[in-house]
């Protein structure tokens, strides 16, 4: 996209078979969320700044999210009010935040987030840059996988490619839905919608039977074993040391299970993903999102029609509907969200 003139893109998107997309950074996703917030957040209110002049008489087409640094918690909620006044409507927060998302502390940006409209979503490979550091995550993982395609293939670089890929891979977008929902997050702030963008969706499915299995106590899990270790010092009575281990799985304290959390308010992005589509009835049909990538190798793109029709071959057209941009398209305002 050449100098990223949105009259091109919405060329190439045409094409491609897509009447509207939800955009975001680009290169500049190794700057935006670094351990120098001052650095951050200059090159975030830049970028802001730009989509703000070039986007804003495309809105109704093409959506940018607004990357927002949260190092420093006063200065992004100033910047989450900053760019709704300019028209945004979603905020790009780091899939890797520099602390817990279910610390109590970044509460003020949910706050921001409901009182101004805004969505919040997170990008994969974002986050966690050290400035200082020119094997920081995200350069590391570009540069790992380089050196792989440039060597012969050997039993140890088959294992790891799968093990990179199928086990690793799902950690970051697994812990960032453990945070916000263990964290009371989705809870507390339910109107937020949490989009996790190109992390693939066939993990989905497996995480949110994990995450409910830890609170149920089921068939194979005695809620009357013990386990610990005496103390004839102390009385029966007072024994820290010793508990009842499947108790744990009752004390969950939320009103819904994480697996409804996730289909109220999780939407996790997928190209060529058939598991996921699978998978649609276990995690929520509203839970996974398409999108084609444009433009990046890794995507769809050029082939989004082709893709389309047999992904989706046999699935109802109303679930195909959202998959392919109903869902999104409501949650972002389009007026005509994409048909199936």
């Amino acid at each position: 996209t050449p100098e990223g003139d949105p009259e091109i893109i919405l060329e190439d998107l045409a094409s491609d078979g897509v009447d509207a997309a939800v955009m975001h950074p680009n290169l500049s996703l190794f700057g935006l969320y670094s351990d120098d917030h001052e650095l951050s957040m200059a090159h975030a209110r830049v970028y802001n700044d730009y989509i703000a002049e070039r986007f804003t008489p495309y809105l109704d087409r093409i959506a940018p999210t607004a990357p927002i640094p949260i190092t420093d918690v006063d200065d992004a909620v100033a910047e989450i009010e900053r760019v709704a006044a300019m028209g945004s409507r979603a905020a790009l927060l780091p899939a890797t935040p520099p602390i817990p998302y279910y610390s109590r502390e970044l509460d003020p940006v949910w706050d921001a987030l409901v009182a101004t409209g805004l969505q919040p979503f997170f990008h994969t490979q974002t986050g966690g840059v050290k400035v200082d550091d020119p094997a920081s995550t995200t350069l590391r993982v570009v540069m790992d996988q380089a050196r792989q395609v440039n060597q012969p293939m050997t039993e140890k670089s088959a294992s790891k490619r799968m093990i990179t890929q199928a086990v690793y891979s799902p950690i970051v977008p697994s812990q960032l839905i453990c945070e916000l929902i263990g964290g009371g997050v989705a809870e507390r702030y339910p109107s937020l919608h949490f989009s996790l963008i190109e992390f693939n969706a066939h993990w989905l499915a497996s995480l949110v039977g994990a995450m409910d299995k830890c609170w149920v106590t089921g068939i194979g899990q005695d809620a009357d074993w013990w386990l610990g270790i005496w103390d004839d010092t102390r009385p029966p009575t007072d024994q820290p040391n010793v508990a009842q281990l499947f108790r744990l799985n009752d004390k969950w304290p939320y009103p819904l299970a994480p697996s409804e959390y996730v289909r109220r308010q999780f939407h996790v992005s997928f190209q060529a993903d058939p598991v996921a589509v699978a998978c649609r009835h276990l995690t929520g049909v509203s839970s996974i999102v398409w999108g084609n990538d444009y433009p990046h190798a890794e995507g769809t793109f050029r082939g989004s029609k082709e893709l389309i029709a047999t992904q989706f071959a046999g699935v109802p057209d109303d679930e195909t509907a959202a998959m392919i941009g109903g869902t999104l398209g409501g949650l972002l305002g389009f007026s005509s969200p994409v048909p199936a």
